[in-house]
């Protein structure tokens, strides 16, 4: 068992059956009435981020999650096909609820790591920048920076990302996964 104290960011818990993984860790010291610590927490299932305060008697189990490294294969009815990196031959899926948001960053073949908690996937992890060839770009409008000077274009997954005017149909962008934003260009397209 952990207490507030053994607490630090990157720490994984259970809390109410669920992994969780420490954002953000505060102490706060109020007077004569103790200590208590304020925390940013993130449902490793769900991907949904709480704040909690707990206070010195609190207890936590740590929570075991271990990482599968995997690949993402396709999607059908909704589900989405992953195998194991290191066996092929072992696939799994999980549902369109399950993968959340990530679903808009997922191409063929892309490496990724698996969570698994309690002998269970219950979750994926994408690498934080990913490569990809932008499909389609509206042309840049000269004198069109009203807006700051960016555009949406549509990358090969079918997400849809906020880019510089200069980013053109066939270039191929770095994007940040977990954000949804822009990182940089990586090559210019022909």
């Amino acid at each position: 068992m952990l207490d507030i104290n053994d607490l630090e960011k990157g720490s994984s818990i259970i809390m109410d059956g669920d992994p969780f993984t420490v954002l953000e860790i505060s102490h706060q010291h109020v007077g004569r009435g103790g200590s208590s610590i304020q925390t940013k927490l993130k449902n490793l299932r769900t991907g949904q981020v709480l704040s909690r305060n707990f206070k010195p008697a609190d207890e936590f189990e740590e929570a075991e999650v271990e990482e599968l490294k995997a690949k993402y294969l396709y999607v059908a009815k909704g589900e989405y096909w992953f195998s194991e990196l290191a066996n092929p031959g072992k696939r799994f899926s999980l549902t369109e609820e399950t993968i959340g948001d990530q679903k808009d960053f997922l191409k063929p073949e892309m490496e990724l790591v698996a969570l698994i908690f309690s002998e269970k996937i219950f979750a994926v992890r994408l690498p934080i920048k990913i490569e990809y060839l932008v499909v389609e770009a509206p042309p840049a409008i000269k004198g069109n920076t009203a807006q700051g000077g960016t555009k949406v274009v549509v990358i090969e997954s079918g997400a849809k990302v906020n880019v510089p005017m200069f980013i053109g149909e066939n270039d191929i962008i770095r994007v940040n996964t977990q954000t949804g934003e822009y990182a940089e260009r990586v090559e210019k397209g022909k």
